[in-house]
């Protein structure tokens, strides 16, 4: 391969500038041509390309975001819009594309494998939600500032012996919830599937065996917040605040973990499609790179089983 084009697609998480910095390092060291696609795969369609190389990325490791912008275009996901985007890849010589982002990555590049041309994505996103791999490029450090918020908030809960909750990422996946509560002695954590829902959450506090203030780790998936929030004062009489998280989670400089992460996986990727192993996904399973093809993706994903859950009990 000679042209290869790199995007970011979906939410940004921190340290997809390491990754694409990565991608077209390992790129330009084997001799091919590198194009970064601006907005995602709006930028496919609307030929939003741009010439990338070594130097125009030599100081984007540390930064958080993405220099590619990122977007998500629900015309991609049409014939016509596919046809179209790959059309202009063509045109451009792309002979393949590297997909750095989350579900809306997968998805993507699942819709350009069905018209055969070559992609790999890089998970990326602070959920960590991606089966098939230990970790998510993002997670660490949005785990990092997520603790942060939590060791601040916990000095006013203290000293004004009130609840707070703390409302976090996590639509279907409770990882980056479970492992922030854990990690910032929470008292409680509400997330998807987990074995305690809203109700017996309320029903402990209402109980008293609770201290005068605590610290609840809610993932927004679980629940809304505002509306727990409601019912903890309607049924358990206990006043609170929300603190919704929201951006704060994903802004900032990327961990060491995660830029190492993006350097491994970025050039892993260009390796693979070296090899002409096209249409997977990279990750890292067990602390080992592994690849997937796209069609065969594995179901099995982190999730909170009875030892997780007997840890927080033991801990809370």
């Amino acid at each position: 391969m000679k042209k290869i084009g790199v995007l970011t697609s979906g939410e940004d998480a921190p340290g997809m500038n390491a990754a694409i910095r990565a991608v077209v390092r390992s790129g330009t060291y084997h001799g091919m041509e590198m194009v970064g696609v601006k907005h995602g795969s709006y930028g496919v369609i609307h030929e939003l390309f741009e010439e990338i190389n070594e130097k125009s990325v030599g100081s984007i490791m540390q930064r958080g975001g993405t220099i590619l912008q990122s977007s998500i275009s629900e015309e991609i996901y049409t014939e016509e819009g596919l046809q179209r985007g790959i059309g202009n890849l063509k045109n451009e010589n792309i002979e393949a594309l590297v997909i750095i982002g989350g579900r809306e990555a997968l998805k993507t590049a699942q819709a350009f494998s069905k018209f055969d041309f070559p992609c790999v994505v890089i998970p990326a996103t602070i959920e960590s939600n991606i089966p098939g791999v230990d970790y998510t490029i993002g997670f660490h450090t949005a785990l990092n500032n997520i603790i942060h918020y939590i060791d601040r908030i916990r000095d006013t809960a203290s000293s004004h012996e009130k609840t707070s909750i703390v409302e976090v990422a996590g639509e279907d996946a409770g990882n980056i919830a479970y492992y922030a509560g854990l990690a910032g002695g929470a008292e409680k954590i509400l997330i998807p599937g987990w074995k305690e829902d809203a109700d017996y959450i309320i029903q402990q506090i209402k109980a008293g065996d609770e201290k005068r203030y605590s610290i609840i780790v809610i993932a927004e998936g679980s629940i809304n917040g505002e509306d727990f929030k409601r019912q903890l004062k309607e049924q358990a009489g206990v006043e609170s605040r929300l603190i919704a998280l929201g951006d704060t989670q994903r802004g900032g400089a990327p961990t060491g973990i995660d830029r190492i992460l993006a350097s491994r996986l970025g050039v892993f990727a260009i390796e693979s499609l070296l090899n002409h192993e096209s249409s997977k996904m990279v990750g890292i399973y067990h602390n080992e790179l592994v690849s997937y093809d796209l069609d065969e993706l594995p179901s099995h994903k982190a999730d909170m089983g009875e030892s997780m859950y007997q840890l927080f009990k033991k801990l809370s």
